[in-house]
């Protein structure tokens, strides 16, 4: 069965605008599930249609509205009509899964809330996201939460104000969460052959991606401060520098092994003997010296041939890329998906999908 196939069958009723539910049901729509999405046309539908570039046409489809609405079929529905709200309920009478952002009250007041739809439809997987919290109200705005759960405190450079990641990141993790929530839920119907309420918050979702910022602070003490691309465990490792010809570098140097390769490429070797670099715990102490080094070293070479001979001593390290170049190179093409609308207007992004089966 090839990939595309792998959910021919499965139908899901999409009641979620901007970037989280979306995602989760293109993710299914990339894998052959037929994909309802509701949107109402008292409001001209998804919010993000509207969201153009300066450079996009007002007559097309945003490029932010496309990024995670790709093989979906359109159900324009107001559902405080009701002819079409019944409309609605008869796509969700035989859809599998309901992907829903609904605040609490809103759904319930519509009939549209996990314990209603349950009831009528004991198969049916509701699939929620919320900002805070299932009974929580408040609404949920990718920056706020990127402040409120540290993303922005520790992201940015040491002298710097705090940033945030540029992408609607905390959205993108919870749609994740959710799909693997759904899939759960789809194995465990298959042996019980009951539906299931899955929920995900995205405030939730943002402090489970905390990782090793989050267990350093829990197991040492340690509030993580802004230090750029730098690893507070390791170096050089997120340092970037500079070649001859202006190419930027950065390093993923992760232990000892490595930086005695990264010296030898550099003809640096003399590092290796002195003992404020002899191991990764005294390079992170002394890092800011060791790039001075570094960025010397850096600038006796020209930056095609330093990549090549870096990645062929398995020295981890890249080229820092503009989207132009990532975009343009054969993996990346090979993940774009087209769809044309009715209108003609071709549409294109990044597949979601990406695992290999065979």
């Amino acid at each position: 069965m090839k990939k595309q196939e792998l959910f021919a069958g499965l139908k899901i009723v999409e009641l979620a605008g901007v970037l989280a539910g979306p995602a989760v049901g293109m993710f299914f729509a990339e894998l052959g599930a037929t994909v309802i999405k509701v949107e109402n046309p008292s409001n001209n539908g998804d919010v993000t249609r509207s969201w153009l570039l300066e450079s996009e046409s007002k007559e097309n489809q945003s490029g932010y509205y496309s990024s995670v609405n790709y093989n979906k079929r359109v159900l324009w529905a107001d559902l405080t009509v009701e002819k079409d709200l019944e409309l609605v309920l008869d796509e969700i009478a035989d859809a599998d899964i309901v992907i829903a952002n609904f605040k609490p009250t809103s759904s319930k007041k519509l009939g549209l809330d996990s314990k209603t739809l349950r009831s009528k439809f004991p198969r049916l997987i509701y699939a929620q996201i919320s900002g805070y919290g299932a009974k929580d109200e408040t609404p949920a705005f990718d920056v706020v939460l990127q402040a409120e759960a540290g993303f922005m405190y520790i992201n940015g450079e040491k002298e710097g104000t705090a940033v945030k990641i540029p992408i609607a990141i905390i959205d993108i993790l919870a749609a994740h969460q959710l799909k693997e929530a759904i899939l759960i839920a789809l194995l465990k119907r298959s042996i019980s052959n009951q539906g299931a309420t899955v929920h995900v918050s995205l405030y939730n979702a943002a402090l489970a991606t905390l990782a090793n910022q989050a267990t350093n602070y829990l197991m040492g003490g340690i509030v993580p401060e802004r230090m750029g691309s730098l690893h507070p465990n390791i170096a050089p490792y997120g340092e970037t520098f500079y070649t001859k010809d202006h190419k930027a570098i950065v390093l993923a140097v992760g232990n000892d092994k490595q930086f005695a390769s990264l010296c030898s490429c550099l003809n640096i070797n003399d590092l290796l003997s002195d003992v404020r670099f002899s191991s990764n715990s005294l390079r992170v102490k002394n890092r800011a010296i060791l790039s001075l080094f570094l960025s010397k070293a850096f600038c006796e070479f020209q930056g095609t041939f330093l990549l090549k001979e870096l990645k062929n001593n398995n020295v981890p390290c890249g080229e820092i890329r503009n989207m132009d170049e990532v975009l343009n190179c054969e993996s990346a093409q090979k993940l774009i998906l087209k769809e044309e609308l009715p209108n003609g207007q071709i549409t294109k992004r990044m597949a979601t999908a990406i695992f290999d089966m065979d």
